[in-house]
């Protein structure tokens, strides 16, 4: 076996050893033999016979221990000509690892003609998993990957007992991996490579530090092949669907990476199951005009990992009205076109389907004769679409009936809460209303609200609004954003909290502290008057684009009138807001009433994070031993945990392949405003000041309001779509914003010092 030395000399071990790759040549001296003797470099290089561009590198002695790589902390100096500029380059790079004497630098040919250049983990240091995890760059530059500049570097996942062989090159750099793995004897290292001149190269070698033990190769293959069973048995077609076989999301419908995360807890996952994606989403959808797909689920779990079913989403998207035939080419060319273009998959409304009629319908429609929709075909999408849209704008529409609903629920819960219920028969019917009055009408108010915006994204299509018009709207709104933001510069810290303390980030994780529990972590009411926003000029509607609006609807055949659309999009975007804000209270209480019931067991919120709560609901209608309940089904969530952990799966999914391998693709973010900030990014949670930073929260959902108190420049979150929570956010503060820019840029985001957000330009740069 061979061991870790400096990084110099474990790169001269290995000259000669490796049958996959090769090491250069290198010429090698301590920071105190330069010192002593300058003339020894050229000497040394002479005699070793490099010349030409040269790279000169840094091999200190706490570089690359078993302890700490401290990668990418040292000098290193390429393309180097010329004795002199050698020498110099040399004296840099020694100065900069500080004053050790052994530190040492050392000297090789500098590659040119790279076709593709990177780095290597064989394992993933985060979560333990048994991958080979490649992050490379094909542009020719060399440290592009690890100073994080690269703008175009690909991410490549490949399972270490994957039945299939990775692409070519990749090939090569996983034979690789697996010598060194052997010759190390070591199943986690860090390496980087580069492939010149078709020769692939070892540039570097140290052990990879992981954070987490490395999950059982066995275990990890037999959860694998699971997800693999389930997801060839859900290409088969299904006689009550459109659309043969599915791919499946992370973010197409109701967001579950955002809300829950990707790998959440047993609790969280059946509580949104429970609530949402079960039943109710499904009852929404038919109510409001579109296919009927009650009792199917929309949510799966891959060992613990919440997927959405797209061919469920996009079949409940068809409006009823649409001929069968229609319908099935519809579902087909929607999911074919999610496979083609899977960086829209969190924009699948958007891009993708048509769910609604707006003024720019007709003519995006017709993107659809391209796919072999005839004229009639797309005809007849667009009445439909029209009906069904008619049905919910007019003045009667069902979402003023889910409005009046909300307000049951605060009653119900109100009720429940003061009621002499059991602690357990409270959390029972908590949820219960909280699905009859809150999830549910906020499913519809959620679909009125997607109308709403949707009109007015069409408006600005065809010319009538400005996209400075629109932001002043979003601005003028009343929602509970903005109310929370007002109320925190004027009540007092008590009553503050009363109205809003029931908020957490992560709405829920019984983990997460309410704003009421923590309020030092969220709020600093000392400086209130800090987070005072300045008001734009108030939106208004000219003459003249009124009677042009009014003529639109004429033209289009709309149901509503100038004002009467008004009223709809302001109540459909204030009410989605306020009924989130409603159910999550109940949801809340419930989680607090959970915690209860887990402690007079002797348990803690940690354990009770690994229940099911249909198994606690399921309880209420026997004669059971609670205790025995919640550790049965805790025993189950921790298992569920365990084998999530180490499995990292594609935000997309339709091929049994890409359980084993896939590459991450790149997101196409959604840019919130118009507006631009440069500053500091600072990843949550943090302990540093938020005031002027740009926040990066890889999901937020309404708890993470607090983070609007602290005048924040912009944020960034790795999931969301453009209609999602923090997106309306951040319309109604006009905060810069990037939102759903996935794992893979998110990651740069996060290592970067400083980043500039242009939103109208749709850039973000690391400087």
């Amino acid at each position: 076996m061979l061991a870790f030395t400096t990084k110099a000399e474990t790169l001269q071990a290995l000259a000669g050893k490796l049958s996959a790759a090769e090491v250069l040549p290198q010429v090698r001296l301590t920071a105190g033999e330069l010192r002593a003797d300058p003339a020894r470099v050229p000497a040394l290089l002479r005699a070793a016979g490099l010349d030409g561009p040269l790279i000169v590198r840094s091999s200190a002695q706490n570089e690359d221990t078993a302890e700490c790589s401290n990668a990418g902390k040292f000098l290193s100096i390429p393309n180097v000509e010329g004795e002199k500029a050698v020498l110099e380059a040399a004296e840099q790079v020694a100065a900069a690892m500080g004053p050790e004497p052994d530190n040492q630098i050392f000297i090789q040919p500098f590659l040119a003609h790279v076709e593709l250049c990177g780095v290597a983990f064989t394992a993933d240091p985060s979560s333990g998993g048994n991958y080979y995890i490649l992050n490379y760059d094909r542009t020719g530059s060399t440290s592009s990957v690890t100073d994080g500049t690269g703008r175009t570097l690909e991410t490549y996942y490949h399972f270490k007992a994957a039945p299939t062989e990775p692409p070519a090159p990749l090939d090569r750099v996983i034979a690789l991996c697996r010598e060194l793995e052997a010759l190390f004897g070591r199943p986690a290292l860090d390496l980087e490579f580069a492939i010149s001149d078709g020769k692939l190269y070892l540039l570097q070698v140290r052990p990879l530090v992981l954070t987490k033990p490395l999950l059982e190769l066995e275990e990890q293959r037999r959860s694998l092949e699971l997800i693999r069973e389930k997801l060839c048995a859900s290409m088969r077609p299904h006689p009550d669907l459109c659309g043969q076989g599915t791919v499946y999301g992370v973010m197409p419908d109701w967001n579950p990476a955002e809300m829950i995360g990707i790998r959440p807890r047993a609790l969280a996952l059946s509580l949104y199951r429970e609530i949402i994606t079960n039943g109710v989403w499904a009852y929404q959808r038919d109510n409001y005009g579109y296919r009927n797909l009650r009792s199917f689920p929309l949510m799966v779990d891959f060992q613990g990992l919440p997927y959405i079913d797209a061919r469920v989403s996009f079949n409940s998207f068809l409006p009823k009205a649409l001929p069968e035939p229609l319908a099935e080419k519809l579902a087909a060319y929607y999911l074919e076109r999610l496979r083609t273009h899977p960086e829209l998959h969190d924009k699948i409304e958007f891009e993708i389907a048509f769910t609604c009629y707006t003024f720019d319908l007709p003519e995006r429609v017709k993107a659809l004769g391209g796919s072999g929709f005839t004229q009639e075909e797309q005809a007849c999408l667009t009445d439909a679409l029209r009906a069904l849209t008619n049905a919910v704008i007019q003045q009667d529409g069902l979402w003023r009936k889910d409005a009046e609903k909300i307000e049951t629920l605060r009653r119900k819960h109100r009720e429940i809460m003061d009621s002499e219920l059991g602690t357990q028969d409270k959390v029972y019917w908590l949820l219960e209303y909280c699905k009859r009055y809150g999830t549910l009408p906020f499913a519809g108010l959620a679909r009125a609200g997607f109308i709403a915006v949707e009109f007015l994204r069409s408006m600005t299509a065809v010319g009538l609004l400005t996209e400075d018009e629109r932001g002043r709207y979003m601005n003028g709104l009343s929602t509970v954003g903005k109310n929370m933001s007002g109320d925190f510069q004027t009540l007092a810290p008590q009553a503050f909290l009363q109205k809003y303390g029931h908020l957490r980030p992560g709405t829920y994780d019984i983990c997460s502290p309410r704003y009421d529990q923590d309020e030092g972590r969220y709020f600093d009411f000392s400086r209130a008057e800090a987070g005072r926003q300045e008001g734009e000029a108030p939106f208004q509607l000219t003459l003249e684009k009124y009677a042009r609006l009014q003529a639109l609807l004429e033209e289009h055949r709309l149901s509503a009138d100038v004002l009467s659309l008004f009223d709809f999009i302001q109540h459909a975007i204030e009410g989605r807001e306020y009924a989130k804000f409603v159910f999550t209270h109940a949801l809340s209480d419930a989680l607090e009433l959970l915690a209860e019931l887990g402690a007079c067991c002797g348990l803690d919120r940690e354990a009770v994070s690994h229940v099911t709560v249909q198994r606690v609901m399921d309880a209420c209608s026997r004669a059971e031993d609670l205790g025995r309940v919640f550790r049965d089904s805790i025993r189950e969530g921790q298992a569920m945990e365990k084998a999530a952990a180490g499995i990292t799966l594609p935000p997309l999914l339709w091929e049994e392949g890409q359980v084993y391998s896939f590459f991450l693709p790149d997101g196409a973010p959604n840019f919130v405003t118009q507006n631009r900030c440069t500053a500091e990014p600072v990843p949550l949670p943090s302990e540093e000041p938020l005031e002027g930073k740009i926040v990066l929260v890889r999901g937020a959902d309404p708890g993470y309001d607090w983070i609007f108190s602290h005048r924040i420049a912009g944020f960034i979150t790795a999931y969301g779509g453009a209609n999602s929570h923090m997106a309306i956010r951040a319309a109604e503060f006009g905060i810069p914003a990037v939102i759903g820019v996935g794992e893979k840029q998110f990651a740069r985001y996060a290592g970067a010092k400083r980043l500039a957000v242009d939103c109208k330009n749709k850039t973000v740069v690391i400087l």
